[in-house]
């Protein structure tokens, strides 16, 4: 943009609001202007720049690929001052502005929504925004200010506070292990149907199981060795509560995190596969960029987290 330097301070905000809008008749009711004036102001815009920025129909308006590259920009910008000022005035003010938060699909509806819903009551400043995916964002790409992830992220240069433990445990229904068998060893999975779940960077279709200690160990002993197992079955899905579902049915073994399945196991719908084994580590984390630390409506938010995650740890 040769023209960067025609853009004000206040352009930021308008831009967003009428980019986000998707008509700027839309945009005149969120700005409380009309239509007519947002037109003009956006004209102003374009005109400073020399660039076209939005789109116009009849009814509806579409970003320009210079106009993406400014929205992008100017929400960071926002989102910046906006931390700014909290950092400065944190010490009188309440959170507020805007919180961006990601979860999985399955523990984000369970048990993430209900703690926002909470934390809004507390907290009706904070605008919160939660988006659910299947699989956990990159985190260099800083769209979210808060992502709740199972396991620590490998890199270190993000803060990763430990919420919950929680583990992966190899079940299935009763009619299943009635009709098929119970495996006895790692090695027996080759003979069952294990439904699989293609999420996140684990390696698809390859369980790995670390026998537990029974007796004590002796100093100077090596640890147990986990155990690759590469299994198969005739039923894949990228959401866990189908897979859950499928095992109810008899379908098969699935690997799935206790918060998931506690309540079948509770209820011995379903039965734990394989107990004297440990699967990969699946603690719930709340992980962020370091910046966001002192950040009030981020830290306060992570907090009221780990208050009702404990809670769930010790019921896990």
């Amino acid at each position: 943009m040769n023209h960067v330097a025609g853009i004000q301070a206040a352009d930021l905000g308008f831009f967003v609001t009428v980019a986000t809008a998707g008509s700027l008749s839309a945009a005149a009711r969120d700005l409380g202007i009309t239509t007519a004036a947002v037109s003009k102001r956006l004209a102003l815009m374009e005109s400073r720049l020399g660039l076209p920025l939005l789109v116009r129909t009849t009814r509806r308006s579409g970003v320009t690929p210079e106009g993406e590259v400014l929205l992008e920009r100017s929400r960071a910008i926002l989102g910046e001052i906006d931390d700014l000022r909290q950092l400065l005035g944190r010490a009188k003010d309440r959170p507020s502005g805007l919180l961006r938060v990601n979860a999985t699909l399955g523990f984000g509806r369970t048990h993430v929504a209900p703690v926002i819903s909470d934390y809004s009551k507390r907290y009706p400043e904070v605008e919160v925004q939660l988006q659910l995916s299947a699989d956990p964002p990159a985190l260099v790409d800083d769209v979210f200010d808060v992502c709740v992830r199972f396991g620590a992220p490998p890199d270190a240069r993000y803060v990763a506070r430990s919420l919950a433990p929680n583990r992966r445990l190899l079940c299935a229904s009763p009619k299943y292990l009635r009709e098929h068998g119970v495996p006895q060893a790692p090695s027996d999975l080759a003979r069952h149907n294990c439904i699989g779940i293609r999420q996140g960077s684990d390696a698809y279709g390859v369980w790995r199981l670390t026998p537990l200690r029974r007796s004590r160990v002796k100093p100077g002993s090596a640890a147990p060795r986990a155990e690759a197992v590469r299994v198969r079955g005739n039923l894949t899905t990228n959401d866990g509560e189908i897979a859950v579902s499928w095992a109810l049915d008899g379908h098969g073994i699935v690997m799935r995190a206790e918060w998931d399945i506690q309540r079948y196991l509770a209820s011995g719908r379903l039965v734990t596969v394989l107990p004297n084994y440990a699967t990969p580590e699946a603690d719930i984390y709340a992980v962020y960029h370091p910046r966001h630390q002192m950040v009030s409506r981020v830290r306060s938010f992570v907090d009221f987290l780990g208050e009702r995650f404990s809670a769930l740890g010790r019921r896990a």
